[in-house]
């Protein structure tokens, strides 16, 4: 526990030697950078594009005067966050309508939900964290910003009134309500979750004992569903790039970090631009996910950090052994033991409710789906339990209340190993001293590849071979999760077990292991449930390692031999496709000898089709002609469901290759399109259907048929489908109309590329692809999007001066 006196007094010492101390107010006196008195106050300070900066003596302050400003901006969204985690959708929204967790991509029933947060509000999960002394339970800094929060919202909501909300979407509506700290550490539970149990929300929240008619076993063998959920695990729609470059890549010999997390450009797990400063104590800048009042990804005066989503597995599902005649009790090393049952209640919207038991064990609930598919039966043999290593992480707050003072790759380095709190991202940093960081120090599973190996069930052989995911045996006590000395949580593994790396020239991760950070470095002897080592590389992850190499050994045309910072802005944004890189020279060879084609549209002709694709200049660019007809080849050549009875069934995109991949040159493999696959033709011509039968041209342009909507206004977006192998990822949905393709899904979010040039003030550029406000009605709603359409940047504001000098500043004191 820290001993809070000792505390403060250590800050005080540190601001006095800093020559740091006065508040925005100028006040003399000495400060509690926590808490300075029982008022909140803060300054609101709004700059162009609605960026917010806040400046208060505290902590609470901050949270205070950031909630005000956030919930201007986004309060529908939060508000209905938090009746989501309140298990209380059914009252609002009715128990048949679902909502998408945006985040993860899954859709979950309104009912089902409610009972799944239910079961987590009735076991006092999230009451028993905030109970706990640091680092289990949160450090006085984040509790003081939850407090300053809370006040901060409901102010707003005093000050405006439900009825009068800017946004018409919940403006009077029941569901928006003051707010308790108590809701504010929940939606701090649910983004925990996101990369594990939240997956599973319908699976946990309907799972019922089997009735006398039940099917004694699932009839896919494990093999089929080790592939469906990889499958589904690959469709999760979040990912990121980050490089981090040192000394040795630069041209000023410092620090220099690119940050371009993939999220989703809709629902409640997007990013809200803020700026946070208590003087002497305090100032970092970048974006928070909605309802945490802390910067996730941003920089401080001589750090700059970003993250990007962990090949690491954050649960294992154990398969139980039920006792016979009796499915809710299960076998652990011979002996019964019964579950524990939790009687929920839904309320509903005339005051009835409905009630469901649902149960849980040893390892963990009860389920019967994941990521939508019924995996896991619950038979009167046999059920699955799902373990999730984030279910007692509040660490992670801890992590980013430090991380957002340190100065150092270094000490984030120790921070993350002190905390071991993130819960499922990787780190990628850089610092002023030019140095560059890698880590994957992350909430994950002690399960060794031998364990995984001996206390395998069935299904578990097959996904721990293809997946690195465990399915263990829970009728075996050995096959708990293993403890590491050095864990701060019991059964994850601990930090000396985990990989990460340092260097002075660069280092990458575009959402594939840890292994290849580094072509130089790669890291290896991991557990595979962190990841897979030595095996092909996504072509995104490709991509930014050769640009990066290219840029620095001079091969990519451009003067010099390391990064300037606006090269580095120009890198994100050069729209380079690194499949048609691969393929298209190939492409047009088949088109030279096959004048006509048949795909899922029947016969076509290729000839002006193959033009186009000739004349193309291989970048998703708004003004290239051919980026459409070629993202629909890729797009066709990726299917595996070919209809039978055509020339390319029975093959699909394994084939494709014509040079494999080659562990010893893993960047440059594999390569080559084998134009001898009927599936290439096929894709071909199917994509040549899709155009024709929508009516657009072969030539459409992004500019035209790939576009985003901001009221009666189509924004249009360049950079394409990371997995198609655009480092600039942007996945609009293909509307099969003459639209093309309409609404980014996810894709480029809060991009920064922060230099440090060795002054007090960070030279950054940034832009919020999708804007700072969810409100249609708001100045801030397109305007960075229209800014992104045009490859426009922000520039960073983080210096006292440099804020004060923006003309669009507007500023307003709160206090209680």
């Amino acid at each position: 526990m820290i001993n809070r006196s000792i505390y403060i007094a250590t800050v005080s010492l540190l601001i006095s030697a800093c020559g740091g101390g006065n508040s925005y107010s100028n006040t003399q006196k000495p400060i509690d950078p926590i808490v300075d008195d029982s008022a909140f106050r803060a300054e609101i300070r709004r700059g162009e594009y609605g960026m917010v900066h806040i400046k208060a003596n505290d902590y609470a302050g901050i949270g205070y005067g950031y909630s005000y400003a956030f919930a201007e901006d986004n309060i529908c969204t939060i508000a209905d966050v938090y009746v989501t985690v309140s298990g209380e959708r059914s009252k609002y929204f009715g128990p048949d309508a679902s909502w998408t967790m945006t985040g993860n991509g899954t859709t979950n029933n309104n009912l089902n939900s409610d009972f799944f947060f239910k079961l987590i509000n009735a076991e006092q999960r999230v009451e028993n964290l905030m109970a706990q002394a640091p680092p289990l339970g949160p450090l006085p800094e984040a509790q003081a910003l939850v407090k300053g929060y809370v006040a901060g919202y409901n102010r707003y909501l005093r000050d405006v009134g439900v009825e009068n909300l800017p946004d018409p979407t919940c403006r009077g509506a029941s569901w928006v309500r003051p707010i308790t700290e108590l809701d504010v550490y929940r939606r701090f539970y649910q983004l925990a979750l996101l990369g594990s149990s939240a997956v599973a929300i319908n699976g946990i929240g309907s799972a019922q004992p089997p009735g006398p008619n039940s099917l004694s076993a699932n009839t896919s063998s494990p093999e089929q569903i080790a592939q469906q959920l990889g499958e589904a695990w690959q469709g999760i729609q979040i990912g990121s790039n980050a490089i981090a470059l040192g000394s040795d890549a630069t041209a000023n010999g410092k620090g220099m970090l690119l940050g371009n997390p993939h999220f989703p450009w809709d629902g409640a797990e997007r990013f809200h631009q803020a700026h946070m400063t208590i003087p002497g104590t305090l100032d970092t800048t970048g974006s928070a996910l909605f309802g945490v009042p802390m910067i996730l990804i941003g920089h401080t005066q001589n750090l700059a950090w970003s993250h990007t989503v962990s090949s690491a597995w954050r649960f294992t599902p154990y398969q139980l052994t039920l006792v016979p005649g009796d499915p809710t009790s299960y076998l652990v090393d011979g002996q019964p033991e019964a579950m524990l049952a939790q009687e929920l209640s839904v309320e509903l919207a005339d005051g009835t409710a409905v009630s469901r038991t649902l149960y849980s064990t040893r390892w963990g609930p009860v389920l019967t789906e994941i990521l939508g598919l019924p995996v896991f039966p619950w038979t009167p043999a046999a059920a699955f339990a799902l373990a999730d290593a984030n279910a007692l992480n509040f660490r992670y707050l801890n992590h980013f209340v430090e991380t957002n003072r340190a100065q150092s790759v270094r000490e984030l380095l120790a921070i993350m190993q002190r905390n071991q709190g993130i819960p499922w991202v990787n780190t990628i940093a850089a610092d002023s001293n030019g140095e560059a960081l890698y880590a994957d120090i992350s909430v994950t599973p002690n399960v060794s590849d031998q364990k995984a190996l001996e206390c395998a069930s069935p299904l578990g052989v097959a996904t721990a071979n293809t997946l690195g995911l465990p399915v263990l045996d829970g009728s075996r006590a050995a096959c708990a999760w293993d403890n590491d000395a050095d864990a701060v949580q019991t059964g994850i593994i601990g930090p000396d077990n985990m990989p990460w790396l340092i260097r002075r020239d660069y280092l990458t991760n575009s959402n594939d292991s840890y292994w290849l950070s580094s072509p130089e470095q790669p890291l290896e002897g991991f557990f595979r449930i962190i990841g897979d080592e030595g095996t092909e590389r996504r072509m995104r992850t490709r991509l930014g390692l050769l640009m990066t190499k290219q840029r620095i050994d001079g091969s990519d045309g451009l003067p010099g031999t390391k990064f300037t910072r606006q090269q580095m802005q120009d890198l994100i944004f050069n729209n380079r496709h690194m499949a048609a890189e691969l393929w298209l020279d190939d492409l047009l060879q088949l088109c030279a000898v096959t004048p006509g084609m048949i795909g899922a549209g029947g016969p076509v002709q290729t000839a002006e089709a193959c033009a186009v694709l000739a004349s193309w200049t291989r970048r998703d660019d708004l003004d290239a002609p051919g980026a459409v007809l070629f993202r629909r080849f890729v797009a066709n050549l990726f299917i595996s469901d070919v209809p039978t009875g055509t020339a390319a069934s029975g093959f699909g995109f394994a084939d494709v290759w014509t040079t494999p991949f080659d562990v010893n040159d893993p960047v440059n493999t594999p390569s080559g399109l084998n134009i001898a696959n009927p599936h290439v033709q096929y894709a071909l011509a199917s994509a040549i259907s899709d155009l024709q039968g929508n009516g657009i041209p072969l030539d459409a342009s992004l500019r035209t048929h790939a576009t985003e909507s901001r009221g009666e206004a189509k924004i249009p977006m360049h950079g394409g489908p990371g997995g198609y192998g655009l480092f600039n990822a942007m996945s609009n949905t293909w509307s099969n109309s003459d639209a093309g393709y309409n609404d980014v899904v996810h894709g480029a979010s809060f991009v920064q590329v922060v230099s440090f040039d060795g002054d007090e003030c960070p030279d950054t550029q940034t832009i919020l692809t999708y804007s700072q406000s969810t409100n249609s009605e708001s100045p801030y709603f397109a305007d960075q999007t229209e800014m992104y359409s045009r490859k426009e940047w922000v520039a960073g504001r983080f210096c006292e001066a440099a804020v004060a000098a923006d003309r669009r500043l507007s500023s307003m004191e709160i206090s209680e």
